[in-house]
């Protein structure tokens, strides 16, 4: 038998320790809510695209789950560590969208259609640091298509 000695931790180093963890993660959405996350303006030739920018695991998991609808001009951006084969399914997402796979420079790797509520995965051709999500179509009905390029404070 082994016995283990234990101290006990102070109430308000706990206490402490739990706010400051708290001050550092992102918020999350409430289930069945979307996501509010901060925004960059990014360009695609004469187009400009307001993108809410996820750049956490949670952030980037939520993406744009619940969403009702959204404007024209806006998306999001996922934002990864370090370039990899990034794919994504459309898992809680309701409403249809199209996934520009980016490169570290803007450019378009890959464009691909995606369902709603589907779990059908869709996938970068190349490893990339970047996916932007806009509404479905939207890239094709601005000529936008691999080897385009975006660009905004996120490329270089």
């Amino acid at each position: 038998m082994t016995l283990i000695k234990t101290r006990r931790v102070p109430a308000a180093l706990l206490a402490g320790l739990a706010a400051l963890a708290l001050s550092h993660s992102a918020p999350a959405a409430p289930d069945g809510q979307p996501q509010q996350l901060p925004t960059v303006t990014l360009h695609a030739g004469m187009h400009n695209i307001v993108a809410q920018v996820a750049k956490t695991g949670e952030q980037r998991q939520t993406g744009l789950m619940y969403r009702q609808q959204m404007a024209g001009h806006e998306g999001m951006i996922f934002v990864f560590e370090s370039p990899a084969t990034q794919c994504f399914w459309m898992r809680n997402t309701l409403i249809p969208l199209s996934a520009a796979f980016v490169a570290d420079d803007g450019s378009i790797v890959n464009i691909e259609d995606m369902k709603p509520l589907s779990d059908e995965s869709h996938c970068s051709r190349q490893p990339v640091r970047f996916v932007l999500e806009m509404n479905q179509g939207w890239f094709a009905k601005r000529g936008l298509k691999t080897g385009s390029r975006l660009t905004g404070p996120l490329f270089n």
